[in-house]
């Protein structure tokens, strides 16, 4: 038996850290959407074993890789033997702030739930995926938009749409996940891009219907090192984005366009000097026309 499963990259359309846990984890406060633009893999059952494959980039293939691990978990809590072979088509660039190794993580989740006859439910799915990390629970959940709590795990669904089209840049270079949370502070003032420590109408750039607060307080840091993503954020906000962002720690940024046309017409602007690393993609519930 062969299954192939789509999983969705997303983009945070408001990140605000409220404190550091015991435990080193961070409280969050953030608003993730999924977009359409997604991983592949095909998950092919066996008799035992698990073997990954990533054609085509230089991501590891044991336990190096969260698929990997997500699908050890799997079958340590199936406990009654089983394996799975995986091809894993990367098209979300890694270590961009759009969550792909997470998503990853809960396509093979749901997927082997699926070959091996739904043994789990979905609460059982969403108690594996907690220590596989914090994002992983959200792409386990079928919702397309959800406001998250915690350390970005506890989940509520919403029903909102922010743009109807997106275009992401990612600028070729990673940013450590773990490098930006050590390194944030609790800040206001004396950079544009920061904020300010609460939440403010007056100061927080809204987006979509309802005027969506389109916030991340983890850009002014990432920004103050790398400062071609602003220069990004305003190139798109010249295109005609009315809202654009760094989404998670970073690096892509993303704008958000109500008319094609001018999502298509940033697309190819950027691709001029970013090439293969721009994107343009569509909140997941909305009907792809791409």
């Amino acid at each position: 038996m062969e299954l192939v499963c789509e999983a969705p990259a997303k983009i945070n359309l408001y990140l605000a850290i409220k404190g550091k846990r015991a435990d080193g984890f961070h409280e969050l406060e953030t608003r993730m959407l999924k977009i359409t633009l997604a991983d592949r893999l095909h998950l092919a059952k066996r008799d035992s074993g698990i073997t990954l494959e990533c054609p085509g980039s230089d991501l590891p293939t044991g336990e190096g890789n969260l698929v990997y691990r997500a699908a050890k978990s799997f079958f340590a809590a199936l406990g009654t033997g089983g394996g799975v072979h995986i091809v894993l088509e990367k098209k979300v660039p890694i270590a961009a702030g759009l969550g792909g190794g997470s998503s990853d993580a809960a396509a093979v989740l749901r997927g082997l739930n699926t070959l091996y006859g739904v043994p789990f439910s979905f609460e059982e799915l969403v108690a594996l995926a907690h220590p596989l990390g914090a994002d992983v629970p959200f792409f386990v959940h079928d919702c397309s938009v959800a406001w998250a709590t915690g350390i970005g795990d506890a989940i509520q669904a919403e029903d909102i749409s922010p743009a109807e089209w997106i275009v992401l840049v990612n600028p070729g270079f990673a940013v450590s996940t773990q490098w930006v949370y050590e390194n944030f502070t609790l800040t206001t003032g004396g950079n544009p891009y920061i904020l300010g420590r609460d939440f403010v109408h007056g100061n927080v750039a809204c987006a979509g219907p309802g005027n969506l607060p389109l916030y991340n307080e983890l850009e002014a840091m990432t920004i103050g090192k790398y400062p071609e993503l602003g220069r990004i954020k305003d190139a798109l906000l010249a295109d005609g984005a009315h809202g654009a962002l760094m989404s998670g720690s970073g690096p892509t940024v993303f704008g958000l366009f109500d008319n094609e046309a001018q999502a298509r017409k940033s697309v190819a602007r950027f691709a001029e000097r970013f090439g293969r690393n721009v994107f343009l993609a569509q909140p997941l519930s909305t009907q792809a026309k791409l």
